[in-house]
C-alpha cells in the first residue's frame, strides 16, 4: 500500500501561491523472511519456467516459485529432495565445500593471465566484393599499397609468437586475404618453422569470401592444414544481394558453393574426418533473412554443414554509414534467432546433426566445467588479453574491431606499432587495461548481480560506437540484449525439457574433438 505525507514548508517572504503541497511517497512491500546464514553463493532471475539460480562456477538450478520461497526462508533441509543438488552446486551454506567451489571457479577463469591466443592478421585491405554490411572498410583491388609486405609479415609473426599462451591461432583476414596469398603462405611456413623452438600448439585459419580462390590456393590450404571459413548468407538471391561482386551484375553464391564443395571433397579424398575437416560458414542476418530462416538452415543442411553460425549486423565499417537503411532492433534479430534455434532443435530430434555456433559457446559455459575462452563472450573481454590484431601496415590493436574503428577515422584503440612496441607494452597498454576494466562483470553495476553474468560478456568497443562510452547503458545495448536473449532462450528450453532429449542434443553441441596434427608438422598440432 502507499501513503502520502505532506512535507511542512518553512515560512517564506515570497507571495503565497496556490501550488499543491509537495508530497513524499512511501511504498510498503510484503516483507519476505530471508535467512542469509542458510544461503550459499548465487545470483537469481526469473524465466518463464521458474526462478533460476546461478553462480560463478557456472552452476545453475531452476526452482519453482514455492521452492524459491522455501530456499530463501532456509526451509530446505537434509531430508528435502532439493538439498543434495543445491548443496553440491554451492547454493546452500550447510555442508558447503568452499575450497571445491573455489577450484571450480578457478577452472572457469583459467584463461585469465594466459595471454592472447588469437592473432588476427590483415594481409590486405583489397577486396573484390562490396558487401552492403562490410565491417572491414575494404579498399579497391588496385590499392596494392594496402598489402602487407613480407618484411612486415615476419615482424608480425615474431611479435605475435611472444604470447605466453601455449596455444596460438593465426587468423588471416582482409579485405580478402587470399588476394595477398604470398604473405599468407609465408606466415604459415615461417611460424611453423619458428614453432619448432617455441613448442606451442599452433593453428592457422583464413576467413575468405572464396571469390579469389583457385585450385592452386585451395590445394595449398588443404595440404598445409589451414582451416577455411567463409560467409554464406543463405539461398542464392539472398546471398548475392547482400554480397555483390564488385563491378559485376552477378553475385558470388555459385562461386562460394563451388569452392566449399571442392575443398570438402578434397578433405574426404585425403582421408580426413569430414566432421573435423570442413569449410566453416557463418551467415550475417539482414532484414531479408528474417523471412527465410527455414531456407537458410535447409541450405546448410543440404550442403552437409554441421554448424551454422548466426550473427547480427554490427555497426562497423561501411555498415555504420548505411545503418539506417540496413539496421534493425535487436528484438527483431532475437525473434529470427528463436525460429532458427527451434527449427535446428527439431532437425536434431529427427537425426540431423547440425548446431548453432553462438548457442554452442553459451552451452559450453552452462553445461561443462570449463570456459571455451571465446574472446568476445567472457569476463573481462579478450581485447588485448585474449586476442591481438595486426593491420597490414603493422599497426597493433586489441581486436579487429579496434582496427575497424580506426578505419572509421578514430584511432583511439591503437596500442602500438610492430617494430616499435614490444609485445608486453602492447598487451599492457592503458587502452587494454581500460577495456578490461569496462568489461569485468564482477565490478559493473547491474552486471555483477545479473543471473547471466557467469555466461555473458560485455563488448566495450560496441558500447563506444553506440554511445561514445566504453561502459555504455548496458541493459539497453544491442550486445547485452543479444547475450541475455540467447541465454534465456537456451535455459528456457533446457528447463522445460521433461524428457532430457533437448539436454542430450545441447550436450552434443559442447563436444570438441581435437584434429590430428599434420604428419609434416608434428609440433604445431594444427
Amino acid at each position: 500500500m502507499s501513503t502520502q505525507t505532506p512535507i511542512t514548508q518553512a515560512p517564506t517572504t515570497q507571495a503565497p501561491t496556490t501550488q499543491a503541497p509537495i508530497t513524499r511517497h512511501r511504498l510498503t512491500l510484503p516483507r519476505r523472511e530471508v535467512r542469509p546464514e542458510a544461503l550459499g553463493y548465487f545470483r537469481w532471475g526469473r524465466l518463464d519456467t521458474g526462478v533460476l539460480l546461478t553462480n560463478d562456477a557456472g552452476e545453475w538450478k531452476l526452482l519453482a516459485e514455492p521452492d524459491w520461497q522455501r530456499f530463501l526462508n532456509g526451509e530446505i533441509g537434509e531430508a528435502d529432495p532439493l538439498y543434495g543438488d543445491l548443496t553440491a552446486k554451492g547454493f546452500l551454506r550447510a555442508d558447503l565445500d568452499l575450497e571445491a567451489l573455489a577450484q571450480r571457479v578457478r577452472r572457469k577463469r583459467a584463461y585469465l593471465g594466459a595471454g592472447p591466443h588469437l592473432a588476427v592478421v590483415i594481409t590486405t585491405l583489397r577486396c573484390n566484393q562490396s558487401c552492403q554490411y562490410c565491417h572491414a572498410s575494404r579498399t579497391d583491388m588496385d590499392r596494392v599499397d594496402t598489402d602487407m609486405s613480407l618484411e612486415m609479415a615476419k615482424k608480425v609473426a615474431d611479435h605475435a609468437m611472444q604470447t605466453p599462451s601455449p596455444y596460438l591461432c593465426f587468423e588471416y583476414q582482409g579485405g580478402e586475404p587470399t588476394v595477398n596469398f604470398d604473405v599468407l603462405k609465408f606466415m604459415v611456413t615461417y611460424t611453423r618453422e619458428k614453432n619448432r623452438y617455441e613448442g606451442k600448439t599452433l593453428d592457422h585459419s583464413v576467413v575468405t569470401n572464396m571469390t579469389y580462390m583457385t585450385e592452386e590456393k585451395a590445394d595449398w590450404l588443404i595440404e598445409n592444414g589451414v582451416l577455411v571459413c567463409t560467409s554464406l548468407d543463405g539461398p542464392k538471391e539472398l546471398h548475392d544481394r547482400a554480397r555483390p561482386w564488385t563491378g559485376r551484375s552477378s553475385g558470388a553464391f555459385d562461386t562460394v558453393l563451388h569452392w566449399m564443395q571442392y575443398i570438402n571433397q578434397r578433405y574426404i579424398d585425403a582421408g580426413r574426418d569430414p566432421s573435423l575437416w570442413h569449410v566453416d560458414a557463418l551467415t550475417t542476418a539482414t532484414r531479408r533473412s528474417f523471412d527465410q530462416w527455414k531456407e537458410i538452415v535447409d541450405l546448410y543442411v543440404g550442403l552437409g554443414l554441421r554448424n551454422i553460425h548466426i550473427r547480427p549486423l554490427n555497426p562497423f565499417g561501411f555498415a555504420a554509414n548505411t545503418w539506417r537503411a540496413i539496421g534493425y532492433p535487436m528484438a527483431d534479430f532475437l525473434d529470427y534467432y528463436e525460429r532458427v534455434l527451434d527449427y535446428i532443435i527439431t532437425l536434431n530430434k529427427q537425426g540431423v546433426e547440425i548446431m548453432e555456433g553462438t548457442a554452442s559457446t553459451f552451452l559450453k559455459k552452462m553445461l561443462t566445467p570449463t570456459d571455451p575462452n571465446f574472446v568476445d563472450i567472457r569476463t573481462p573481454v579478450g581485447s588485448g588479453t585474449g586476442q591481438i590484431a595486426y593491420n597490414y601496415d603493422g599497426a597493433i590493436y586489441p581486436s579487429d574491431e579496434g582496427r575497424m574503428v580506426s578505419a572509421m577515422g578514430d584511432d583511439i584503440f591503437r596500442i602500438g606499432t610492430v617494430g616499435e612496441t614490444t609485445f608486453a607494452e602492447a598487451t599492457g597498454h592503458p587502452t587494454v587495461r581500460a577495456l578490461a576494466g569496462a568489461s569485468l562483470l564482477d565490478t559493473l553495476p547491474m552486471c555483477e548481480s545479473c543471473w547471466n553474468a557467469p555466461y555473458c560478456g560485455v563488448r566495450p568497443l560496441h558500447n563506444y560506437l553506440m554511445s561514445g562510452d566504453l561502459f555504455g547503458p548496458r541493459p539497453s545495448t544491442p550486445k547485452c540484449q543479444q547475450h541475455m536473449g540467447i541465454a534465456q532462450l537456451l535455459f528456457e528450453r533446457l528447463t522445460a525439457d521433461t524428457t532430457g532429449e533437448i539436454e542430450k542434443i545441447f550436450r552434443r553441441w559442447t563436444i570438441d574433438r581435437p584434429r590430428q596434427p599434420l604428419e609434416s608438422d608434428p609440433v604445431s598440432g594444427s
